[in-house]
């Protein structure tokens, strides 16, 4: 009897401490932190590229918020805002570099691409705006040399430029100019202007400046950010090119890897939610900083923010 009960009273001991073991067991795993997901990064080529892309203070964004107001930076500030699945970082890269990276296997996106059939090799992209008068490619001079430019008042052909022998133009080098222009260049590559390593801003004005040519391409607004930053010198003039306006439609580029794809379908998605979003007439004056839109150049917009909220992905 006395037997049958300690034998009783130590399975009851061993059920309650294995009891009490699991119980805290269990407790210790509740307690224990869930494991969160990693919010992938996704990486963007910069760099100070006026109209395009204008760095606040002079210095490289860190963070969306840092992104300042040009045409494409300001774009991209909105489309990053539907994209919170991704942590972006900013890494400012030459042109030559950001190629040689992607061709290696990286991952990183532009807005400074244009989409060219060699680029396609290594690049996917889709489309975000369509063209503004600002993407007007314009010759630059400095107006001590005007009168070498006359062309009764007529948008200068750049064709014409590249026939003549008393002038000398140089062009940033691996940088496009949108179709119409890169085929002419293409097309008479021992007429067409030289074309060089630029500095930190993608352009050569400081050296159209220095007198080291006569003319070179470029944005008028990107002439008129660089006088505004650097004054005194030989003044610079800004002069219609009738090639000028070639860039059909402003795009953004990802790495062909994996990881780059989801991107640009992630990028395409954000961009089809900002044109349909019913408060456009607001964020587009956002985007714009306030400043008026050209009738022409509103009614394409709109045409153009239309069919993207409506069709499908276009990522090529």
């Amino acid at each position: 009897m006395g037997r049958g009960r300690l034998t009783h009273g130590l399975a009851a001991w061993l059920l309650a401490a294995g009891s009490a073991a699991l119980a805290s067991l269990a407790g210790s795993v509740v307690a224990q932190p869930q494991p969160q997901s990693v919010q992938p990064v996704l990486h963007w080529l910069v760099q100070d590229m006026p109209p395009h892309f204008s760095y606040r203070d002079g210095k490289p964004p860190q963070r969306a918020e840092d992104l300042g107001q040009g045409e494409v930076d300001g774009f991209l500030r909105l489309v990053l805002e539907r994209m919170p699945q991704y942590r972006h970082e900013f890494i400012e890269l030459s042109l030559p570099r950001f190629e040689a990276q992607v061709r290696q296997g990286e991952t990183i996106c532009s807005v400074l691409h244009v989409r060219t059939l060699e680029r396609l090799q290594w690049l996917y992209f889709t489309t975000l705006f369509p063209p503004m008068l600002s993407r007007q490619i314009h010759v630059i001079v400095r107006r001590e040399d005007l009168a070498k430019f006359e062309s009764n008042g007529q948008p200068l052909q750049l064709a014409d430029l590249m026939r003549r022998t008393d002038l000398t133009g140089l062009l940033p080098r691996d940088r496009s100019f949108g179709p119409r222009i890169d085929r002419l260049l293409a097309a008479s590559p021992d007429r067409a202007p030289r074309s060089i390593v630029a500095g930190r801003g993608a352009n050569l004005l400081p050296m159209l400046r220095a007198r080291r040519m006569d003319y070179t391409l470029e944005y008028p607004t990107a002439a008129d950010e660089y006088t505004a930053n650097h004054p005194g010198g030989p003044e610079l003039v800004k002069l219609p090119l009738a090639e000028g306006r070639s860039t059909l439609v402003a795009t953004a580029g990802c790495s062909r890897t994996p990881e780059g794809r989801r991107a640009i379908e992630a990028l395409d998605q954000a961009v089809r939610q900002l044109a349909a979003d019913p408060q456009r007439d607001a964020w587009i004056r956002a985007w714009r900083n306030g400043s008026p839109i050209d009738a022409d150049d509103q009614r394409q917009l709109n045409r153009f923010l239309d069919e993207r909220a409506k069709g499908p992905a276009q990522i090529e």
